[in-house]
């Protein structure tokens, strides 16, 4: 499907004809014939070193739809700063030609016109390719390869394996260094065994031992930092692990280990490897959040250049705060970026970089990927390829408080459990089913794969409803990043309320209301929710109804055979200045 003139002249107005920034290089009017491997792999080579670098890939070894925010709001300081820009205020502050490539890969913008223009995004085999080409162009030995973690988790292939078919796939792609969050999640012991087959070294200085039994209380559990030397030059690369695993995934999985961000101890790293180990280039591989990372650069010194991850950003630019360079490379193995240093004499003296879109249908899949992909799912493909039902409208993940997808999982849950509220986690992984498209259980797995799958049905006062609201919301919208942990807000089902987002913390949410009407802060409601410890402050348990999220999902669309979800959501922004963008918004 071509864009008509129409869509195309209403596109045009929004971004301002002729507005294209370095760096992209793909034309607003080309087709997908037109657009060339060139346009794709076009960059200006530098210096003597290449750090190639993904993030969040969440276990997405096959190509895919993935559709960006239509909503980012922040706190009112953080307003139209990079990780809280979307839609048409990414694409005014990046530059992008309208219904271009980069367009597509960047935005929410005629999604679903520009996906069946340009296909699917990502897909290991079609990495690996873009990866094989850098490694001959810049010789092998030249070449970093950095994984920031959230990669052995979110699809069906990585749940039935337990992480395993995706460490293949990281060894396949040849990943040199990584760090993780969700990989915690199969518990220590599995983490363990699948750092013993990866052939990355694996590196954090932020997790310790904090069990006094354990020979491990108060020690590193990981080494530190690794120093690679490529092109003639050490590169030190200091891990930074997600500083609050322990708190945003059940505590079972890490007991013993203690997570934190360790400023302190990160900047005596950062030292050691200039001073000690006289290193040309340091390197912070990092899942604390791009935010996050913004104000890592403000607080210590010496670091060359952060690779972020975990906010799921695409960022085209780099940006540069106190002299360290930030990059991120979005999620779901849609990028790669691509980092070019000239590092000598204990100093860096230039870069180059780009933020690669991995287009599927046009960047080819080597074949031994495709073997691959193929032999790791073999096992799965006749569940994994059933079609439960079909969608009427498009089916996405990510916004700041609603998504058709979360919907359909919420409605899913009430319609089984009964309950008055249901709890949907604001995790900003999953996939996008575009209209009219089947729904595969692949598809439930992709939204709902984790190691902690079951939803929980028991009572809650509302009074604790409306206090748990509000400290998620301090969560999400903390005006000081290093507060945040990287969530959206949790979906509910059920409720409907009014945000402040400016306000202070507990003064945020009003005019909040269960099945219509104004909540009963006195009242025992019948709460659902899964991903997460809600059911641990509730009372009366309903263990008759415990079961995995994705067969309560499963089996309402085949129930519903064809399903209807609205695009309208159930949250009302008061304070419209605090959100991206900043017109057509919606809760």
């Amino acid at each position: 499907m071509e864009i008509s003139r129409r869509d195309f002249m209403h596109i045009a107005a929004i971004f301002g004809l002729g507005a294209v920034a370095a760096g992209c290089t793909t034309s607003a009017l080309k087709t997908p014939n037109q657009i060339s491997l060139k346009d794709i792999y076009d960059f200006k080579a530098k210096g003597n070193v290449t750090l190639l670098h993904m993030c969040d890939l969440h276990a997405h070894l096959k190509p895919l739809y993935w559709r960006e925010p239509s909503t980012l709001i922040s706190a009112p300081n953080l307003v139209g700063t990079p990780g809280f820009l979307c839609g048409e205020a990414f694409a005014n502050h990046y530059g992008l030609e309208p219904s271009s490539l980069d367009a597509y890969f960047d935005t929410h913008i005629d999604f679903e016109a520009l996906a069946k223009k340009f296909g699917k995004m990502g897909g290991v085999a079609h990495m690996k390719t873009y990866l094989d080409r850098v490694r001959a162009e810049r010789g092998n030995e030249n070449v970093l390869f950095l994984d920031s973690g959230d990669t052995w988790q979110g699809t069906g292939v990585a749940l039935k394996t337990d992480g395993e078919a995706i460490v293949k796939a990281q060894n396949y792609l040849g990943v040199d260094v990584m760090v993780g969050h969700w990989e915690f999640t199969y518990g220590k012991e599995q983490v363990k065994k699948l750092i013993e087959q990866l052939d990355a070294k694996f590196v954090s200085q932020n997790i310790i031992g904090d069990d006094p039994f354990s020979d491990e209380y108060e020690e590193l559990i990981f080494e530190p930092y690794t120093i690679e030397e490529r092109g003639g030059a050490k590169i030190g690369i200091i891990g930074q692990s997600f500083p609050f695993t322990s708190t945003a995934n059940p505590k079972e999985f890490t007991q013993g280990w203690s997570f934190g961000l360790r400023l302190d101890t990160l900047q005596e790293y950062v030292d050691e490897l200039r001073d000690e180990h006289k290193v040309d280039c340091v390197v912070v591989l990092s899942h604390d959040g791009f935010s996050v990372d913004q104000e890592v650069a403000r607080k210590v010194h010496g670091i060359d250049f952060i690779l972020s991850g975990h906010t799921h950003d695409p960022s085209p630019k780099p940006i540069t705060i106190d002299g360290t360079v930030i990059v991120i490379a979005g999620s779901h193995g849609k990028y790669v970026g691509r980092l070019d240093i000239d590092a000598k004499d204990g100093k860096v003296h230039g870069y180059e970089y780009k933020l690669v879109p991995i287009a599927s249908n046009m960047i080819p899949a080597d074949p031994e990927g495709v073997k691959l992909i193929d032999e790791l799912y073999a096992p799965f493909d006749a569940e994994f390829n059933e079609v439960l039902g079909q969608t009427k409208n498009i089916l996405y993940k990510r916004d700041t408080f609603f998504s058709t997808f979360d919907q359909l999982i919420n409605d899913a849950i009430m319609d089984e459990m009964k309950c008055d509220i249901s709890f949907t986690p604001g995790y900003r992984w999953g996939t996008t089913v575009l209209a009219g498209d089947d729904i595969l259980m692949e598809n439930v797995y992709e939204m709902c794969g984790i190691t902690y799958p079951n939803v929980y049905t028991f009572e809650l006062k509302g009074s604790k409803i409306a206090t748990l609201l509000e400290d998620i919301a301090d969560n999400v919208f903390n005006a000081n990043p290093l507060y945040q942990q990287g969530g959206d807000m949790s979906r509910l089902g059920g409720v409907t309320y009014s945000i402040a987002v400016a306000n202070k913390a507990g003064q945020r949410i009003s005019n909040l209301k269960v099945g219509g009407k104004p909540i009963d802060l006195e009242k025992t409601y019948v709460v659902s929710s899964w991903g997460g410890n809600l059911q641990n402050a509730g009372a009366n348990l309903r263990k008759d109804k415990i079961r995995p999220v994705y067969d309560v999902v499963r089996d309402y669309v085949k129930r519903q055979k064809v399903v209807d979800v609205s695009n309208e959501g159930n949250v009302t922004l008061v304070d419209y200045n605090c959100g991206c963008p900043t017109k057509g918004s919606r809760g």
